[in-house]
């Protein structure tokens, strides 16, 4: 018995997705937690992950947690072809990546999906709503300052201090992309592997948020051929586009698209 909780615009559940397409994985139960309206906070789920967060897997009433994880697991766990690359330089090459998302870009995605957008998503919950959704977060959750930093973008939006840092820090790991991808074909070598698996939902949220201006028109051109050969696999909508609502695709976009302005002066370009 397998079972995914998960939510449509989560990047870490998208990277999860992604991995079990990948893998020929389908799951027998698919738990959407919508973590827009705090059902993350059940106590149910907490149960589950206590830190608050999805994705979430349960294989046969084993729970494993933390997307990358997962996304390990699923790789040893199935039969199929392997998303690890054989050579140990190229594995190397993706466990640094998996690192780096881990470590950096994955709190800087949700201090600028916040900042972009979820600010205005959470901000339609009323006062007292908003207070009770801020303070649910727990202590120890997508950092170990995540709910105070969740609660600063939400109130201040990109007076926010470090914010700015933070989009230059997400900008840089576009370049460092691009150095990889000039050298190679993938991420971390010739072959396609959990590396790309690891990045794709952090350059595919960016395009949600209409910001696909940092890589297009000749900025980072390595990086646009990536992304475009990821998105023609069959995998791509039904892991990223498919899951992520109507309402939540449009707001993304809506959203992104005006904070698009604040993110072009941050990173330099006119």
């Amino acid at each position: 018995m397998l079972e995914l909780y998960h939510h449509g615009s989560s990047v870490c559940a998208a990277k999860v997705r992604f991995a079990l397409a990948e893998k020929g994985v389908v799951p027998d139960e698919m738990h959407y937690i919508d973590i827009l309206k705090g059902e993350q906070f059940d106590p149910g789920y907490l149960k589950i992950n206590p830190k608050a967060v999805v994705p979430a897997l349960v294989h046969d009433g084993n729970i494993i947690n933390e997307s990358t994880v997962i996304c390990e697991y699923v790789n040893d766990a199935f039969d199929g072809a392997s998303l690890v690359p054989d050579d140990p330089l190229a594995r190397a090459r993706m466990r640094i990546w998996e690192k780096a998302v881990d470590e950096q870009l994955h709190p800087a995605c949700g201090e600028l999906t916040f900042v972009s957008c979820h600010r205005h998503i959470v901000m339609r919950l009323g006062e007292e709503k908003l207070r009770e959704f801020l303070s649910s977060t727990p202590d120890q959750s997508v950092t170990s300052t995540w709910k105070k930093r969740k609660q600063e973008i939400v109130r201040l939006g990109f007076e926010a201090p470090g914010i700015e840092d933070t989009i230059r820090m997400y900008d840089g790991y576009l370049f460092k992309m691009e150095a990889a991808l000039k050298q190679h074909e993938w991420l971390a070598g010739e072959t396609f592997s959990l590396a790309d698996i690891a990045l794709t939902p952090y350059v595919n949220r960016l395009d949600m948020l209409n910001m696909s201006g940092m890589w297009t028109d000749g900025r980072l051109p390595h990086v646009e051929a990536w992304f475009n050969r990821i998105k023609s696999m069959e995998s791509f909508a039904p892991a990223f586009l498919e899951w992520c609502p109507e309402e939540l695709t449009n707001d993304l976009k809506t959203f992104g698209a005006q904070s698009w302005p604040d993110v072009k002066r941050i990173i330099g370009m006119n």
